[in-house]
């Protein structure tokens, strides 16, 4: 059984999830025309706003690395790893070939600087490297980013390398990487990276290295902050972005582009068309407190439930409703052990019975099993009297 309890939010909100996808069809054959497959995600809601050919297979070459870069970042959040940790290069990661930051077998970085490698330079090597740490090994952690991909949902994802280099049967499509994109963006520190134009390693050293943004847009389209271009002659000129304008942020993925200009242009034409047709009225930021709850047996008797990202209400320009519930469902009797991030409730947004947002809601610290001797205490509180 789930206990729930209902909120009604008095807010002036533009239109329904139903009314949203209706509005993006009429703007479906005047974008991207000249890519493969093509996607556009408003990133809170999910909502798509525009697609073509979205769930076909496709190679991804780098923009694979949306999935590393996931990845690291979920173990950053999780304590796992620290930035300012070293991560040693292998002779395999320093063997890989396209583009790379030149790694020398056995050099030493921090993991920060690996990370502005893979996000800014986009380095093969980087990205390997980076997969050893993790996982102990690249073929442990292509496991992590297959095992990610299905727990996402994602059933037309298959990678068979940290980096997009090319290899046989590894594929997605615009759709997951979307996705993926949106999970990553869980992480906005990583927007602290992708959104560099350039930056420097080996600073003070005689091998100084000049990053370069592969991402051209972060510096000519006011707004994009990401997040990975990508280039194989299979692939063809590829490139997934994240913009964000007046509190609305999407994700716009195109493949198989026949040149850098065609698919900055069509990713530039989605974006215009997402910010011109569409607001976004955010509610709560990830990590908002929405309830507490009891935890049974628990070393601390309630757990903070926060969002695990943000809330927000997707609407088409000029057209107003209202009368929109907050409807919030905690899972009964919860119980020790739980782990921070760990989902334990959700928090639907409805409008005349259909479901506008829904975000899972998670605990927002680790509560360990209590001691025989804390519910003893506990116990004797309780019928004492005292709180």
């Amino acid at each position: 059984m789930r206990g729930f309890f209902v909120r009604f939010l008095a807010i002036t909100l533009l239109l329904s999830t139903f009314q949203v996808t209706a509005f993006a069809e009429e703007g479906k054959v005047q974008l991207a025309k000249e890519s493969s497959s093509a996607i556009l995600m408003e990133r809170d809601t999910g909502t798509i706003l525009f697609e073509k050919n979205s769930d076909e297979q496709l190679p991804p070459a780098s923009m694979t690395k949306i999935m590393t870069m996931l990845l690291i970042m979920e173990a950053l959040d999780q304590g796992k790893i620290t930035l300012d940790e070293k991560v040693r290069t292998s002779e395999r990661a320093a063997s890989m070939g396209g583009s790379q930051i030149f790694l020398e077998v056995g050099e030493e970085m921090t993991l920060e600087e690996m990370l502005k490698g893979i996000a800014i330079a986009s380095g093969n090597d980087a990205s390997v490297a980076m997969a050893e740490h993790l996982a102990g090994s690249e073929e442990n952690f292509i496991t992590m980013m297959n095992d990610k991909a299905k727990s996402l949902g994602l059933s037309n994802t298959n990678f068979m390398n940290s980096n997009g280099l090319p290899a046989e049967n590894h594929y997605t499509t615009a759709y997951d990487l979307a996705v993926i994109s949106k999970e990553l963006l869980k992480y906005e520190d990583i927007l602290a990276y992708t959104s560099l134009y350039e930056d420097y390693l080996r600073e003070g050293t005689d091998k100084k290295f000049w990053l370069v943004n592969t991402n051209k847009l972060v510096k000519f389209y006011p707004g994009v902050d990401g997040l990975k271009t990508g280039f194989t002659r299979e692939a063809m000129y590829c490139l997934t972005v994240t913009a964000k304008k007046n509190d609305m942020r999407v994700i716009a993925v195109v493949m198989g582009a026949k040149t850098p200009k065609e698919r900055n242009r069509q990713i530039t034409e989605m974006l215009d068309y997402a910010f011109s047709q569409y607001s976004t009225h955010n509610l709560y930021d990830r990590g908002h407190i929405i309830t507490t709850s009891k935890v049974s047996k628990g070393q601390k008797p309630m757990v903070e439930v926060v969002t695990s990202e943000s809330v927000s209400v997707l609407t088409k320009k000029g057209e107003n409703i209202d009368n929109v519930e907050e409807v919030v469902t905690i899972n009964e009797d919860l119980k020790a052990p739980i782990k921070k991030g760990e989902q334990i409730g959700t928090l639907r947004l409805e409008k005349e019975g259909t479901v506008l947002v829904e975000v899972p809601l998670v605990a927002n610290e680790e509560i360990g099993v209590a001691s025989w001797w804390q519910i003893f205490k506990r116990t004797t509180a309780k019928f004492s009297g005292r709180s």
